[in-house]
């Protein structure tokens, strides 16, 4: 149980396991308890709902499902690859992530 993820909301990340391998989306959620990610049009899944309040139309829907944060890499800018992410603090004292493998910064500002 991860206290912390190598991802955020936003990020565009690139599944490496799994029936979706090679796909790109971006995260639309991270469930830091579960250690899970939710990626759009990645991993989806077929529910069915049953018509309430909210939902008036019942029926099947299409969601996407979670995955597993060891099964997806960041997508660095630059280099358009994905690549394992480090820390590096500034002279203010900010953490910022940065690629691994050209050493550009992946958060801005």
């Amino acid at each position: 149980m991860a206290s912390t993820s190598h991802v955020r909301r936003g990020d565009t990340v690139a599944v490496i396991a799994g029936k979706e391998r090679g796909k790109r989306g971006k995260v639309l959620r991270v469930l830091l308890g579960d250690g899970r990610v939710l990626v759009e049009k990645i991993n989806m899944v077929k529910k069915h709902q049953r018509p309430t309040q909210r939902l008036r139309q019942g029926g099947i829907i299409e969601r996407e499902g979670a995955l597993h944060l060891s099964n997806v890499l960041l997508v660095c800018g630059r280099c358009d690859r994905p690549v394992r992410i480090g820390i590096k603090v500034l002279a203010d004292d900010r953490k910022v992530r940065i690629c691994k493998r050209c050493g550009e910064p992946i958060d801005k500002g």
